[in-house]
C-alpha cells in the first residue's frame, strides 16, 4: 500500500536550531496516528512540513503523491486541518464558517448551503445553532464547527493540531468518540497531533511519541481490544509519560 503521507530522512534547521532530524515517517490510508510529544519535541514543525507551509532543509516529503511544497495548490480540498483554537470567522454564522472552504473551491452557493448544514448535522450540533454567531457557541460547540468546516470539503487527510486540549474532560472524550467514529465511518487518514496521551491512546491505531529534535523515541500499534483493557492502558500510559519526561530531562 502506498503512504499518504511519507516522510523519508527529512530534516528541518532553523538557523543553527535543528527542530527536526533525519525523520523517515509513513502514514497509510484509513490510519489514524498520534505524534505525541512535550513543547519543543518537533510536532508543530513536523505538521507545518506535512501542509507545505515550511520547505524541508533535506530530506524527501510526500503527501497524497505531492510534495506539499512545490505542489502546494494540488493539495487544495485534499488536505484538511483543525486547530487548537478553533479559528472561527466572528462576522460569519455556524453554517457560513462550514461554507467557508467550498467557497474557496468555488463550489456552488446553493451546494455550499446544502453541504454546510448537512455536515453541522453529522457532527451533532443541533440545528437551532446553524445560524448563530460564533460568540454565542460553547467551546464544544465551536470545536464541532471546525470539525464539520475541516470535513465538508471530502478531504483525504485530517490534521488535529490540539484540537482538543483547551476542552473540559468531558467534552473533550464525547467529542473525541463522535470524530473518531465519522473518521472510521468515512475511512478517512487523521494524524493527531498532541501533548495529551489519553487522546492518542482512545483515537489513534499508531502512536509515535517524539523526542527532540523531531526524532521518534518510541512507536506503538494499538488495537481496539488493548482500548479496553484498563491494565494495558496504565501500563502503556506510564511508559509513554516516561519518554516524554526522559526528553524534557535532556534538554
Amino acid at each position: 500500500m502506498t503512504p499518504i503521507i511519507d516522510l523519508v530522512r527529512v530534516s528541518k534547521v532553523f538557523g543553527t536550531q535543528v527542530a527536526v532530524d533525519n525523520l523517515s515517517l509513513a502514514v497509510f490510508p484509513g490510519e489514524v496516528v498520534a505524534l505525541v510529544g512535550q513543547t519543543g519535541a518537533g510536532k508543530s514543525t513536523i505538521m507545518n512540513l506535512i501542509l507545505g507551509q515550511i520547505q524541508a532543509t533535506s530530506g524527501k516529503i510526500t503527501v497524497d503523491g505531492c510534495d506539499p511544497y512545490a505542489d502546494y495548490q494540488a493539495l487544495r480540498g485534499k488536505v484538511a486541518v483543525s486547530f487548537q483554537s478553533d479559528r472561527l470567522l466572528p462576522w460569519r454564522t455556524t453554517r457560513e464558517n462550514v461554507e467557508l472552504g467550498l467557497e474557496i473551491l468555488h463550489r456552488p452557493k446553493s451546494q455550499r448551503k446544502t453541504l454546510a448544514t448537512q455536515w453541522l448535522n453529522r457532527v451533532k450540533l443541533e440545528t437551532a445553532h446553524h445560524e448563530k454567531y460564533p460568540h454565542q457557541l460553547s467551546g464544544g460547540m465551536r470545536q464541532r464547527v471546525s470539525f464539520a468546516r475541516a470535513l465538508v470539503v471530502d478531504p483525504d487527510l485530517i490534521l488535529l493540531d490540539e484540537s482538543f486540549s483547551q476542552l473540559d474532560h468531558v467534552t473533550s472524550k464525547t467529542l473525541r468518540v463522535d470524530f473518531l467514529t465519522l473518521v472510521k465511518e468515512l475511512h478517512k487518514t487523521c494524524v493527531l497531533i498532541t501533548h495529551r496521551i489519553d487522546d492518542a491512546l482512545e483515537m489513534a491505531d499508531r502512536i509515535i511519541v517524539l523526542g527532540s529534535p523531531g526524532v521518534i523515541r518510541l512507536e506503538l500499534t494499538i488495537t481496539d481490544a488493548m482500548k479496553t483493557d484498563q491494565a494495558w492502558l496504565a501500563t502503556t500510559t506510564r511508559n509513554i509519560a516516561t519518554v516524554m519526561e526522559a526528553h524534557l530531562s535532556s534538554e
